[in-house]
């Protein structure tokens, strides 16, 4: 886990000043202290502008949130692509591309706001899933790839060998199910939007969950176009590339 926070002010005379603060509700306050200090500073101006980092940015958003400051959660991926040739990459660097970017972008700026409670356990839920698939198919799939290269009976000993973990595994898969379906089921609207979700052929609890946590319930993606962009099953002309795709 990142132990700093890199802030960079930007404002249209200074964008070299950089303030460092342990990733703690501590540290954070003491950073916000220097930068309310800072000459000309306005509360109701200012817009703090962050990559999505998951967890590693959870106090730092529930300070400002509290705080009533403006929050602005964006893509790396955006910030490094509208920056254009980058030579160098430093924390201290990355905070300042960040205030630079959200300042050359300000008229496009995109306000967050906190997900619901039951959204937040939601997307804890679903992340342990996908560890407990990920750690399943680890020991799973080399033993059915190896079967036809190996002799029976080794093949029966290895298999012994992760037989209790995959069950144990296994089971929690199940429990893990259970409770993201009784979270879902025992909120209204996530269960509209849910069984709305599963009534289109194609689309299991899996696909639907994720789908509820990627949209923030359908209001982060709420177009039919862009919800396709974002799954990446929508067309984009690229006659013009080198090799064109197929």
């Amino acid at each position: 886990m990142p132990k700093t926070l890199w802030i960079g002010p930007c404002t249209l005379s200074n964008t070299a000043l950089c303030l460092v603060a342990d990733n703690t509700l501590k540290g954070i306050k003491e950073a916000l202290t220097q930068l309310k200090a800072l000459p000309g500073w306005n509360s109701a101006q200012a817009v703090f502008c962050m990559e999505h980092t998951g967890i590693y940015n959870a106090h730092l958003l529930e300070l400002l949130y509290e705080s009533k400051l403006s929050i602005w959660l964006e893509s790396s991926l955006q910030i490094k692509q509208a920056g254009g040739m980058q030579r160098g990459k430093t924390d201290k660097v990355d905070a300042q591309r960040i205030a630079q970017y959200a300042y050359r972008f300000r008229d496009q700026v995109r306000l967050w706001t906190p997900p619901r409670q039951v959204m937040q356990k939601l997307a804890f839920l679903s992340a342990t899933r996908q560890r407990l698939n990920q750690a399943y198919n680890l020991l799973a799939v080399p033993v059915t790839e190896q079967e036809t290269f190996i002799s029976k009976s080794l093949q029966k000993t290895l298999k012994g060998n992760v037989k209790k973990s995959l069950a144990a595994l296994k089971e929690e898969q199940k429990a893990i199910d259970v409770q993201i379906h009784d979270l879902i089921q025992a909120d209204a609207h996530l269960k509209e939007l849910f069984d709305l979700m599963v009534s289109v052929p194609g689309v299991g609890p899996v696909i639907a969950t994720e789908l509820l946590l990627a949209t923030n319930e359908m209001q982060a993606i709420s177009e039919p176009k862009k919800l396709a962009c974002h799954a990446g099953v929508a067309p984009f002309d690229r006659a013009a590339c080198a090799v064109p795709l197929r």
